[in-house]
């Protein structure tokens, strides 16, 4: 009958030996915020676009939105404003993600990094999904944000009700309401922008008229733009001579081009 000698190993020593062998196999959940690299980059960006424009009379911003998981588009997207070289900043109108994972948001970031002209970003429906929303706040800053270049001040607006479950206050009277005075000796024009757009399924749409009103009051108001509906379009909501533009989702492989100057503004498709 064969015997066999056993040899006692720390329990210590095991999980030591373990964790060395599969080094690199273990990983954060998908919803862990922690990630390497730029953090706080619309507040750098704004640096940049507000010092770079300050006394230019002609603006040229390149709307982007949707890009989710399409990264092979987003980058060609990129590469398109890079090459056209007229923009002189983009601003993604949100949903840089698809299910909010911390890996996406570091891939789309990585994508848009490419970018030669400084970026903002916006918070999107699918940006807001599991712990989206803190991944966002350290990776680009505040969900409400606004910048002044060239004498037009752009203010980015937070409107998705629907993943708050209405509690959070999306839009936020009271910031919008703050915009309207906020360095009014440095602008003249305002432009406005959103993921979902009034009377989306993403608005609070019991508050869609108040926000009609509150829009209106900003100073030489040329237009607002959106994303959220992957597709081009153009309309008055609201019927009172305000236009909201509808961005594309980056897999069909559009964006829009939007010229500014004291005499008002006008706008291009860009297909790549």
């Amino acid at each position: 009958m064969a015997t066999y000698d056993f040899i006692r190993v720390p329990l210590a020593a095991v999980l030591a030996l373990a964790l060395a062998a599969c080094d690199g196999v273990f990983d954060y959940h998908p919803y862990d915020v922690r990630f390497d690299g730029e953090t706080g980059i619309n507040k750098t960006n704004i640096s940049r676009i507000e010092a770079g424009l300050r006394d230019s009379d002609t603006l040229r911003v390149a709307f982007i939105s949707d890009s989710h998981g399409w990264y092979s588009d987003t980058e060609d997207m990129v590469a398109d404003i890079n090459r056209r070289g007229e923009a002189d900043f983009a601003i993604h109108l949100g949903d840089l993600t698809d299910c909010a994972t911390t890996k996406e948001f570091v891939w789309q970031r990585d994508v848009l990094s490419a970018l030669t002209v400084p970026y903002v970003a916006l918070l999107g429906n699918h940006d807001c999904l599991g712990t989206g929303e803190e991944t966002y706040g350290l990776m680009y800053g505040e969900s409400n944000f606004s910048f002044i270049a060239s004498r037009t001040k752009f203010v980015c607006l937070n409107t998705n009700a629907t993943e708050y479950d209405y509690v959070a206050a999306n839009p936020d009277f009271n910031y919008i309401e703050q915009q309207w005075t906020e360095d009014s000796t440095m602008f003249d024009r305002t432009v406005v922008c959103m993921h979902a757009a009034p009377y989306s399924d993403q608005f609070n749409n019991n508050v869609a008229k108040p926000f009609e009103h509150y829009v209106l009051q900003f100073p030489g108001l040329q237009c607002c733009v959106y994303g959220h509906d992957h597709r081009l379009a153009s309309s008055d909501i609201f019927g009172d001579g305000v236009m909201y533009y509808g961005v594309d989702c980056a897999e069909h492989r559009s964006y829009l081009l939007f010229t500014f100057t004291p005499d008002g503004y006008d706008y291009e498709i860009v297909r790549f």
